[in-house]
């Protein structure tokens, strides 16, 4: 392929440079005549409005005209520049694509920064074991006043096709009741699975605590662990509660809670008058409501020892006779619970882990790593313990979750929810891509409905074939101000059957439409 000279690459640009202003004269100057016509046209028009207010429009109609003008010639100038470059680097062996020169090396730049920065957030948290940790210099308590809507880099102009749907989501999904009282951010959230129902929370702050779902009142609070509390399950048929923890210990805990009488529903909205953020001031001035007030539980029923590592998370298997531990030593161990003795460690993964799972009526357990994979633990054969490795996603593996069916749901730092069938696990039935990394999702158990809290500050609602459902509504008057950690599902409370929460040191819970959802796929 022929290569022009330096000279001659010079001389055309000059050419075109001259070709783009006299285009821009001829253009300024018809369009002054055609002004000139259509006042004139103008003029004999009938119109209710003033003569000088219309002449003032049209200048301004004018000038936008104008300014579109030259946009569209910079616009030219540019192109030209990229094919130049591109003539040049193809002399040179090499080859850059002009259309992707900005949607593909800059984006894929920032997302990989963007991406770092938000696992860097994560791993100090969750790493904590003392008090207060200080990896953020700056403000007191370190990184608990790092505001993550401040770094987040947000996707282009996908606000504008989501603003069309934000009066469908508001009447669907509504915000029933803030649970505030955690002095750090939450990390993971669940509800009983027997009576009486309470929503219990675990967070950075080194606390664990049971909430009163109808008044939003903390019922409890463990306090046994001496780092973060990174997750927290309940008993399937009995009072006690699982969570893990980053002094790499996983604590077994018995709970007796007496709910308060339902109290007239507040308004949200009334007690948040200001529509400019919230600061770190505002957020503090709630610590004080509840927790002062819980009865407070400091040692535990059963310690579970053995990782030598952050445990990241921990759940009951089917029957709550054992338990599932994952942990940064990229070992997942599994546990009785009347003896605390380790059964099985479960190997092979090749970095940390980062979520666990277990089937709701089968022995089956899902782990979920930063490897970019998780892997399927088959326990239903006493004597063979089968293993399956998925490999699907190109970053960190968040979660990945049971439904009912035989279906498993992973999300990843990679932008993207999966959907795998456990009969044919090569690849996934469904890709969902959003704009943002996907932290611990839940499934709905009747309906099935993915739940899917982002970094961001959003929340979607997905069905298993991947259309999207619906947005949760956020502004500065409600929902998350900061990364949405986990979400949670409860379909026996109707009032109330989604749950959220997230570094802004809240828990949310959403009554979610169910119905006239589906309806309106």
């Amino acid at each position: 392929m022929p290569v022009e000279s330096g000279n001659s690459a010079a001389a055309r640009q000059v050419k075109q440079k001259r070709k783009s202003h006299s285009l821009s004269i001829r253009r300024t100057n018809s369009t002054e005549q055609d002004r000139g016509m259509q006042r004139d046209m103008m003029e004999g028009q009938d119109s209710k409005l003033p003569m000088a207010l219309r002449s003032n429009l049209l200048d301004l109609f004018g000038q936008i005209e104008r300014e579109f003008e030259n946009l569209y010639i910079e616009n030219l100038e540019l192109r030209r520049e990229i094919e130049s470059l591109n003539e040049r680097l193809a002399g040179e062996g090499q080859t850059v694509d002009g259309g992707d020169l900005t949607k593909g090396a800059l984006k894929t730049k920032a997302s990989h920064s963007t991406s770092q920065l938000s696992q860097k957030l994560k791993t100090t948290y969750k790493a904590s074991t003392s008090k207060r940790s200080n990896s953020f210099p700056g403000k007191v308590g370190g990184p608990r006043n790092f505001n993550v809507g401040n770094w987040e880099l947000w996707g282009g102009d996908s606000w504008i096709v989501s603003s069309f749907k934000a009066t469908t989501s508001r009447a669907v999904c509504q915000l029933v009741k803030e649970y505030v009282g955690h002095r750090d951010g939450i990390w993971d959230l669940a509800v009983t699975r027997i009576q009486p129902l309470v929503l219990g929370t675990a967070s950075a702050d080194h606390c664990s605590m049971l909430w009163s779902i109808e008044t939003g009142k903390c019922l409890l609070k463990y306090a046994g662990h001496a780092g973060s509390v990174n997750s927290i399950k309940f008993h399937p048929t009995e009072q006690m509660a699982l969570t893990a923890s980053g002094d790499q210990t996983a604590h077994i805990w018995r709970y007796m809670v007496q709910l308060p009488l339902p109290q007239p529903p507040a308004d949200i909205s009334a007690s948040l008058d200001d529509d400019g953020d919230f600061s770190d001031k505002d957020e503090a001035d709630g610590e004080a409501e509840g927790p002062s007030e819980c009865p407070t539980i400091r040692v535990a029923t059963t310690t579970l020892k053995s990782h030598q590592g952050v445990v990241i998370a921990a759940d009951w298997l089917v029957g709550g006779k054992q338990v599932v531990t994952a942990s940064w030593d990229r070992a997942a161990n599994l546990y009785d619970v009347e003896t605390s003795e380790l059964v099985h460690t479960l190997t092979g993964h090749d970095q940390e882990l980062t979520h666990c799972c277990t089937h709701p009526t089968q022995r089956l357990v899902v782990t979920s790593s930063r490897d970019t994979t998780f892997r399927l633990w088959d326990f239903r054969d006493p004597s063979i313990h089968s293993v399956n490795v998925f490999q699907g996603h190109t970053d960190t593996v968040t979660s990945a979750v049971f439904t009912v069916g035989d279906n498993v749901v992973s999300g990843s730092d990679d932008r993207t929810v999966k959907v795998w069938d456990l009969k044919n696990m090569r690849s996934p039935i469904a890709t969902i891509r959003t704009d943002s990394a996907v932290n611990r999702i839940s499934v709905s158990a009747n309906q099935r409905i993915i739940a899917l809290p982002h970094d961001n500050r959003q929340v979607r609602l997905f069905d298993m074939n991947g259309v999207r459902l619906a947005r949760l509504p956020r502004s500065n008057r409600q929902g998350h101000r900061r990364m949405v950690c986990c979400s949670a599902w409860n379909e026996e409370n109707q009032a109330c059957n989604l749950f959220t929460c997230g570094f802004d040191r809240q828990a949310i819970g959403w009554n979610i439409n169910i119905p006239a959802l589906l309806q309106e796929k």
